[in-house]
């Protein structure tokens, strides 16, 4: 992940945008829905920047989601009349999908959606001084809060109906930059 993020500021790049497909934790936030990361939890326990050997591995995530790039993405989706949510992302490392028990330990932290990706992406992001944002498509309900069988055939099934939607969010958002 570090390399294509270097190669970016390399070229000019100022920040990113990052996308993935997450379970949602909220009934008002169905399988199909967007929402713009407002703030992650690492409960991964990892961290992209261990072994780094300077002292910018200590990379402050105050607004790790830019608030002027949310607030652009908001105006997209509202220029489109995309519902988008936000909320708080829940990092876990994956492979497998989590556990209903760890779904209710994260709920209590005040997690909106879980997934097994973006938060290392954000972190290398903010060290190398680009701006971050992020938005989820959501693939499924989290584990133990619907009758879904949760796989990852059904979350591939499922990403292109949010898809759709991220795709005019951040059309719209780019036609804003020009």
């Amino acid at each position: 992940m570090r390399l294509p993020l270097e190669v970016l500021r390399a070229l000019g790049g100022q920040a990113v945008i990052a996308t993935n497909a997450a379970g949602s934790m909220r009934a008002d936030m169905p399988t199909g829905s967007i929402m713009c990361l407002s703030d992650h939890i690492n409960f991964s326990g990892l961290n992209p920047l261990i072994g780094e050997p300077t002292d910018a591995r200590f990379v402050p995530m105050k607004d790790a989601y830019d608030p002027a790039i949310r607030s652009a993405l908001r105006a997209a989706a509202d220029s489109t009349g995309t519902q988008m949510a936000d909320g708080i992302y829940a990092w876990y490392s994956g492979p497998s999908f989590e556990t209903p028990a760890e779904i209710r330990a994260i709920a209590m932290l005040g997690a909106d959606a879980v997934g097994m990706s973006t938060v290392p992406e954000v972190i290398l992001a903010r060290f190398l001084g680009l701006k971050a944002a992020a938005i989820s498509t959501i693939t499924n309900m989290a584990a133990g809060l619907s009758d879904e069988a949760i796989s990852h055939e059904h979350t591939k099934a499922m990403a292109p109906i949010g898809a759709a939607k991220l795709e005019k969010v951040l059309r719209a958002y780019l036609r804003g930059l020009a």
